[in-house]
């Protein structure tokens, strides 16, 4: 079975760094999309960035110039550098990724930006 394992949470200050990294493995078929997406409380879960296989890359206009994302093919692997995080980036952010049979998420890990 697909599994996704991220890792990188955590709590930081305003303006700080953080860099979540997301695992994929068991699947029979190419990933041919990884991304994240983030849910703060109370409001819907909302994509935050995504890659293809191909290395062309989508970002939410509220992250852009700050956040960049990145993926290993070989390793089935995705990044997320977040720099001058702002406390409206905390939230819970999911590792997702595609094939052509089926959509994965990660379990989430918690980010934190406050003072």
């Amino acid at each position: 079975q697909v599994q996704l394992v991220e890792s990188g949470g955590g709590l930081v200050q305003p303006g700080g760094s953080l860099r979540l990294s997301c695992a994929a493995s068991g699947s029979l078929f190419s990933f041919y999309v990884m991304g994240w997406y983030r849910q703060a409380p109370g409001k819907q879960r909302e994509l935050v960035s995504i890659i293809t296989k191909g290395g062309s890359t989508n970002y939410l206009d509220a992250v852009k110039g700050r956040f960049t994302i990145s993926r290993d093919n070989a390793k089935n692997t995705v990044n997320l550098q977040m720099n001058s995080l702002k406390p409206e980036d905390t939230a819970v952010y999911y590792c997702n990724a595609k094939t052509v049979v089926g959509e994965y998420w990660g379990q989430g890990t918690q980010v934190s930006v406050s003072s």
